[in-house]
């Protein structure tokens, strides 16, 4: 889990990073550039298997680190700590991540499904190349208040997920010393703030009109 979960989190920078270049506002060109570059490219497709691969491995972990764990302790705790004992997002990663998965079926048939099997409208660059117009996909869909807030509620549960698992992960592969975990926490923090954030402010700014 802990593995994936780096993998993983290392994909959020490279995605968050190419998302946010909807807010140079020239129309979509360095975000629709970046789209291409990564959908073209022999090497970015090839990480784009393994991707799948590692999502498809931590949510199948996921599900069955759930299920062991309610099996080897069917009666709950004589005494309830509530937050006291652990965070209840950490003690909700199960839900917090179904509800991720579902989040995630929901992006891929509005963006991946078409951008890589479907009929995307065409976009031509200022050097006069061709390429698909992911950020008239992004402002079409982005136009449904229904839409804005699933992704919104996504992204919240991303950042609760996120708020445990960056910590976790690091933990596990064996960072214990006292002064590198003050500071795993502190940047997970951070981490799952900011890109949730990032993230979520995307629908919105296309929803608001805040971008063009």
């Amino acid at each position: 889990m802990a593995l994936t979960g780096i993998f993983l989190i290392l994909f959020l920078v490279v995605h968050v990073s190419v998302n946010a270049c909807i807010w140079f506002n020239d129309g979509g060109e360095i975000f629709n550039r970046a789209g291409h570059f990564l959908g073209a490219n022999a090497v970015p497709r090839v990480l784009e298997v393994g991707l799948f691969l590692f999502l498809i491995l931590h949510i199948v972990q996921g599900f069955v680190l759930e299920a062991e764990n309610r099996t080897r302790r069917s009666v709950g705790y004589a005494v309830n700590y509530g937050n006291r004992g652990s965070k209840w997002y950490s003690r909700s990663m199960g839900l917090l991540g179904t509800l991720i998965l579902l989040f995630l079926i929901i992006h891929l048939i509005d963006f991946w499904i078409p951008s890589r099997f479907g009929k995307v409208p065409e976009a031509t660059l200022s050097d006069g190349k061709q390429v698909h117009n992911l950020y008239i996909l992004m402002q079409a869909k982005f136009q449904e208040l229904w839409i804005v807030i699933v992704y919104v509620l996504g992204c919240i549960s991303l950042a609760y997920h996120l708020l445990h698992g960056f910590y976790s992960a690091f933990k596990t592969i064996g960072l214990y010393n006292k002064r590198y975990l003050i500071l795993i926490r502190g940047t997970g923090y951070a981490f799952a703030i900011i890109v949730s954030f990032v993230f979520a402010m995307m629908p919105v700014s296309f929803y608001f009109g805040w971008v063009k």
